[in-house]
Order: C-alpha cells, then sequence, then structure tokens
C-alpha cells in the first residue's frame, strides 16, 4: 500500500507545471494541447486579449505559442521531418569547388601570357648612292610577327642595328602602334639607312669588271609589345645580302591571316 501512494504521490508531482504561472495565459494553456491529430501535434489557438504570439516550429507554422513563453518551451520535431534532412550540402560544395576549378583553370588558359613570333621575311627593297668615299644604302626589309595569345597585343616599339663587317652602319627606332589580333599574324615594314664606309667595300661596289656587288649585312633588332598592360620584347636577327651597285626591289607576299 505505502508504494502505491508513493507512486501516486510522484504521477501528481509529475503533472506540476514546471513554467512559472503566467495570468494572462493560464486560461488558455489547455488550448495547445494535443488533440489526437495524426497531420500535427498543435492546433489553432484562439489570440488571449492583450497577449502577443508567435508560430510553432513543432506545427510546421500551423500552430502559435504565446511569445512570453517562446524561450521556456521546447520545440519537438518529428525525426522524419524535412528540416533535419540535408539539403544536398555536399552536392552543392561539390559544385562550387567545381565551378570555381574550372572558371580558374579557364582564366588562366586565356590570360597566360604566350610569347609572340618574329620572323624576319627579308628585303624588300633597297637604294643605293656613292659619294667620294661612302656607300649610302638604305634597306627596307619586312616582319612576320605573329600573336599566339588569346587577346590582342599592341607593338610599341622596333629598334634595329645593321652591321657591316662587325662595325654598326646604321641604326633606327621607331615608336609604333601597331595592334595585332588573337591567334593573328602582321607583316610590318622597316627602313633603315645605312652607311658604309669600308675602302674595299667601296671598291667592290664601284669596279664596274665585277659582275657581282652584293654586301653582308648582319640585322639586329629587339620588338617591344604590351600584353594585358605586361611588356615583353623580342630579339630577332637575320643576315641579307644586298646589290650595293644598283637599286632593288624584291615582291613579298603578304602573310595570310589564320582562319
Amino acid at each position: 500500500m505505502g508504494e502505491n501512494f508513493s507512486q501516486l504521490g510522484s504521477w501528481e508531482n509529475e503533472k506540476e507545471s514546471i513554467l512559472p504561472h503566467h495570468p494572462a495565459i493560464d486560461s488558455k494553456a489547455a488550448n495547445y494541447a494535443s488533440n489526437g491529430s495524426s497531420k500535427s501535434s498543435c492546433v489553432l489557438c484562439e489570440r488571449a486579449a492583450g497577449t502577443s504570439f508567435v508560430s510553432c516550429p513543432t506545427c510546421q507554422g500551423s500552430g502559435e505559442i504565446p511569445q512570453e513563453l517562446e524561450k521556456q518551451l521546447v520545440a519537438l520535431i518529428p525525426y522524419g521531418d524535412q528540416r533535419l534532412k540535408p539539403s544536398h550540402t555536399k552536392l552543392y560544395v561539390f559544385l562550387a569547388v567545381l565551378i570555381y576549378l574550372v572558371t580558374s583553370s579557364l582564366i588562366v588558359f586565356f590570360l597566360y601570357p604566350r610569347s609572340i613570333t618574329v620572323r624576319p621575311a627579308g628585303l624588300n627593297s633597297s637604294n643605293v648612292a656613292f659619294d667620294a668615299t661612302d656607300i649610302h644604302l638604305n634597306i627596307t626589309n619586312i616582319l612576320n610577327i605573329s600573336n599566339g595569345n588569346y587577346c590582342p597585343i599592341t607593338v610599341t616599339q622596333l629598334t634595329i642595328e645593321v652591321l657591316h663587317l662587325s662595325l654598326v652602319v646604321g641604326q633606327v627606332s621607331n615608336s609604333l602602334l601597331l595592334h595585332i589580333g588573337p591567334l593573328a599574324s602582321e607583316q610590318m615594314f622597316y627602313a633603315v639607312a645605312n652607311r658604309i664606309w669600308d675602302k674595299d667595300t667601296y671598291k667592290i661596289c664601284t669596279w664596274l669588271k665585277i659582275k657581282v656587288h652584293n654586301v653582308l649585312l648582319h640585322i639586329q633588332g629587339t620588338l617591344t609589345y604590351t600584353y594585358l598592360s605586361y611588356s615583353e620584347q623580342r630579339v630577332f636577327q637575320s643576315y641579307e645580302y644586298v646589290d650595293c651597285r644598283e637599286n632593288t626591289s624584291v615582291p613579298h607576299l603578304m602573310v595570310p591571316h589564320p582562319p
């Protein structure tokens, strides 16, 4: 018998509310009990006068609880509730990382600076004149410039130095503004005025008994270009045999642009 009274007392203690009594809402406390429905553990409640309410999280927004008890009541969410299931978080993170890597790789691939190709195409024309001791040889040469970048480049400066018998006979430095498109090629003409004062060369070029009047010129050049605010230089050189007796004009075909 003593055991029964002890259990009864314990059960009555459990029925006592562990929350502080609130006179404004005690009369409505019974309205928050379950009505036995399988779809929701809360029911819609009548608003008490002068009492504010917030949405009940357990009922998925279909019920309300007094705002005064918002920090005291515990919401019981079913195990199968959609809010407890992961929303493909790992998939979203994987896709974000993949998109970032692909985008970064494409940016690096297309914007990475590549060297341009500078190929001397030879002599285009020459003009010869003599004075008492020197040979004045004006030549016009051609450069083929190929842009291997996926962005346009701008050729800004060309510096040329011409040597004959290891002596500098001509120099020129031109400021340019030549635009070359992505994966395109252009031809560029440049002229250099040379003055040869070697006595033996002068005799070869002016002696009429000699049928071949050629001089060997060593041409060295530096091409400066910009690419996305990045400046770079390309060095090139070539050797040209030029007729120092008569004027020469050599036709050259234009370099076709790649498709």
